[in-house]
């Protein structure tokens, strides 16, 4: 992708004001043009809910992992520290 120069893209942006794109959008203007519109929206949400519900099940996991990691850190520390006052002992 090419990057914009302040110069190209002010070029863009006015050609963009000349070409006025907005106005030829206009969306949904029958009734079963909006129903269609409406079923879009309603199947784009849904498929982000399991989206959404897959990565809250990620994190989940990886937070499980996170606890799994620190405790055995910790537990490699005090292991260590044993030792080490094991050693200290001799």
């Amino acid at each position: 992708m090419p990057r914009w120069t302040p110069e190209a893209r002010a070029r863009q942006a006015d050609l963009i004001r000349t070409w006025q794109p907005w106005k030829q959008s206009t969306g949904p203007v029958t009734r079963e043009g909006k129903k269609v519109s409406a079923a879009n929206r309603a199947a784009h949400f849904l498929r982000l809910e399991v989206e959404l519900q897959q990565a809250r099940q990620e994190l989940g996991a990886a937070q499980a992992k996170v606890t799994r990691l620190m405790c055995a850190k910790k537990r490699s520390i005090a292991e260590w520290v044993a030792l080490a006052d094991d050693l200290e002992s001799i």
